[in-house]
């Protein structure tokens, strides 16, 4: 029996396949009569941690409502780095974004799609994380559900609100504004969405972009009962403790994110309580419980991670190419909810597109290496021609003469 990391900001399925120091349990390819190998090396990198395996394809079974056996991809992790880490109790992951992520190519059907061919179901799947940082409380269970092909009502109260999916490889959304305690940030609203904002359930933390994250931190700060904080705090450095009595949460606002509605005059708002964003983390002897700020500065997206999504029913509706958010009944601390929706609110405020037209993910910038690949080609050959004409003006032309440029380009991908 092994764990498996749900995560929607990568696709390929892969399981631990040699035995690991951080690992507890591995897949024996070796003795399985169903596992075929394709003999076709495949490396993931992540924005922390990789690894490299060999691709392979073999039967699985789900074991509640959907019923039959079906093939899919799965590679077998040979050699990772920083991937297996002491202490966690996963032994693979499960990538559940689309197609354009998978490796080591496009080619390779992710897990999802072959299981909406095989087993006809709708192509939609929904995912409640109840909290690794929050205690069993509500009606939910601390391991969470997914829920594939459908909706499960149980799972959330309320409405459930949609936002469009801008892009098909992450999860891509596009965000308006941000609020810390009910002031907006005042940003442009392309800050938040560059270079993309996604939901990714494999980040831990609520990622932004480091202007955001700056602005986010200042208006915490300024609106927070502590008056002094140390600045390793907000680094993610240092954790800051307080009696095991007190509960630091009420000194810390709310913080809410803004998404585009379906209807793009509108817009609604999923806001986090500090239950969530100042997360537990250990005891220190028998009387300081010690927390971490659970947002972090990011180079390259906005990250919707597992900070924010433990508050909500998330819905990904790949057939009507959207993302619902809802509340869950399992985001509550001490009885209390910890997560908000609100909405409908105008997004006359704003502007009308808060996403760059011009968006370099990975198959534009295979485009652009082979167009400059294809450009450097062509020079070359040119060059070889002119001095190819001064010898064939003095003998004749041989099939020695013939010059074979065997170029190729090798691609990396970066989640």
């Amino acid at each position: 029996q092994l764990n498996i990391l749900v995560d929607t900001g990568s696709s390929n399925f892969a399981v631990a396949g040699v035995p690991d120091p951080d690992v507890t349990s591995y897949f024996n390819a070796e003795l399985s009569s169903t596992y075929k190998s394709q003999g076709i090396d495949v490396t993931v990198k992540y924005s922390q941690g990789s690894w490299t395996g060999v691709l392979g394809t073999d039967v699985i079974t789900i074991p509640k409502g959907i019923y039959g056996s079906y093939t899919i991809n799965i590679a077998t992790i040979l050699e990772s780095e920083n991937f297996f880490l002491p202490g966690v109790k996963w032994h693979g992951i499960l990538g559940l974004a689309y197609d354009a992520l998978a490796k080591p190519s496009s080619s390779v059907e992710t897990f999802f799609d072959s299981l909406v061919k095989q087993a006809k179901i709708p192509n939609i799947f929904s995912l409640q994380m109840c909290g690794a940082g929050l205690p069993v409380s509500g009606s939910g269970t601390n391991g969470g559900s997914l829920v594939l092909g459908g909706i499960e009502p149980s799972l959330y109260t309320g409405d459930i609100w949609y936002t469009p999916i801008k892009e098909e490889w992450y999860y891509q959304v596009e965000i308006l504004k941000l609020e810390v305690g009910g002031q907006n940030l005042e940003l442009d609203c392309r800050e938040y969405n560059a270079d993309k904002a996604i939901v990714d359930s494999g980040t831990t933390l609520l990622r932004l972009p480091q202007k955001v994250f700056s602005a986010v931190v200042q208006a915490i700060a300024r609106t927070s009962l502590i008056q002094e904080f140390s600045s390793g705090f907000w680094t993610g450095s240092q954790l800051a403790c307080w009696d095991n009595s007190e509960r630091p949460w009420s000194l810390f606002p709310k913080l809410s994110i803004y998404l585009r509605d379906e209807n793009s005059s509108r817009s609604f708002r999923i806001s986090i309580l500090p239950q969530l964003y100042i997360q537990p983390i250990l005891g220190i002897g028998e009387n300081l419980q010690c927390y971490r700020f659970g947002i972090s500065s990011s180079t390259n997206a906005l990250v919707i991670g597992a900070t924010v999504m433990e508050g909500f029913y998330v819905i990904f509706d790949r057939a009507q190419r959207r993302v619902g958010f809802a509340v869950s009944p399992c985001a509550e601390v001490d009885g209390s909810p910890v997560s908000e929706i609100e909405g409908p609110f105008t997004t006359a405020d704003v502007a009308s597109n808060c996403v760059s037209s011009i968006s370099f993910h990975e198959p534009v910038l295979w485009i652009a290496s082979y167009a400059l690949m294809s450009l450097c080609g062509i020079i070359l050959l040119v060059l070889i021609i002119l001095l190819l004409i001064p010898p064939r003006c003095q003998h004749r032309y041989t099939d020695n003469d013939v010059v074979n440029d065997e170029s190729s380009l090798v691609r990396h991908r970066w989640k």
